[in-house]
């Protein structure tokens, strides 16, 4: 089968044999599948996780349709449509756990669910989980213009946020931000930008802020979080070290958690996708949860489907087709 393969000379597409499920997984035949942020990394021969390095088939997210069931898979048959995360996306088919898939609602086309697994997961986990929004509550969504930002902030909005503020650095996607629930946006590379959040907030702070920025405005997060808000470190895209005001903290009393998937066990990862589907599925099946689709390349297109992403103007999903 084809795969998008990190080999000794880069990343290209490259013929390797067709995996077999074992155990709890499934075998998927992979019909479109989306970019993230951390994908640039392994393409480059990064680590991520337990993924990277040469012989690395490239990816995190897919839609496609149940090619075969190993031994102890349950929950799906034969044939399903369906949407799921993990490694190995970006192949015709991929394998992936029995616990991290989602059935395909009947509206959606395969391009649509595959901008959803990873987003849905990651910010479910993120905003309600870890962040523990309540109805009323005030949220700022540091990177809030990324495919998992612009869902965070509908997660907010759907579960009654009385203020959502999103950030961008870019003044196009920061315009567009009212469209996926923002009440404030905000430029988070404008030093004046803590002062709008308090102001928003009525001088107090925000209850919740989740943050893809880290690094450069690690400082400025605490002083727009209110006494006693929480703060949930998602991402790094600023930077993973930068001076920390640890006075700050300790007066402000704020709970600091940080989550990755990368060191989760399967068993905490199935509990993440069992909760998304308890919690908001109504809400994605309905379509209020949805995410734009900024560009969709074929699979013999894959490298410009990452130039375009590392020239970082899209807004909401970059988007390969397999079939």
């Amino acid at each position: 089968m084809k795969a998008y393969v990190y080999g000794a000379s880069g990343a290209a597409i490259t013929e390797i044999p067709k995996p077999t499920p074992k155990g709890t997984q499934v075998l998927v035949r992979v019909h479109a599948c989306a970019l993230n942020r951390a994908d640039t990394g392994v393409r480059r021969g990064h680590a991520h996780g337990s993924a990277g390095g040469v012989g690395t088939v490239i990816g995190m997210e897919w839609a496609g349709e149940v090619a075969e069931l190993g031994p102890d898979a349950k929950g799906v048959r034969i044939g399903d449509r369906i949407m799921g995360s993990g490694a190995a996306a970006f192949a015709e088919y991929t394998l992936a756990d029995h616990g991290r898939l989602f059935l395909a609602p009947s509206n959606m086309n395969f391009q649509e669910m595959a901008t959803l697994p990873v987003a849905l997961a990651t910010m479910h986990n993120a905003v309600v989980t870890v962040g523990g929004l309540q109805s009323g509550q005030s949220v700022l969504i540091q990177g809030a213009s990324s495919g998992v930002g612009l869902m965070a902030m509908q997660i907010a909005w759907l579960k009654g946020a009385r203020i959502v503020i999103g950030s961008s650095t870019d003044s196009y996607r920061r315009g567009r931000l009212k469209e996926f629930g923002a009440d404030l946006a905000i430029d988070s590379s404008d030093p004046g930008w803590v002062d709008q959040v308090l102001k928003a907030t009525g001088g107090e702070g925000v209850d919740l802020i989740v943050d893809q920025i880290s690094g450069s405005v690690a400082n400025q997060n605490l002083a727009a979080t209110r006494v006693k808000g929480r703060i949930v470190n998602v991402g790094r895209l600023g930077g993973t070290h930068a001076d920390f005001n640890f006075d700050l903290h300790a007066a402000r009393r704020i709970d600091y958690v940080g989550v990755t998937f990368r060191t989760r066990t399967i068993e905490e990862i199935r509990d993440i996708f069992d909760e998304v589907k308890k919690d908001i599925w109504p809400a994605v099946e309905s379509r209020k949860l949805q995410l734009p689709i900024d560009k969709v390349f074929g699979f013999d297109e894959i490298d410009r489907a990452f130039e375009h992403m590392e020239a970082n103007r899209h807004l909401g999903k970059i988007v390969v087709t397999l079939s």
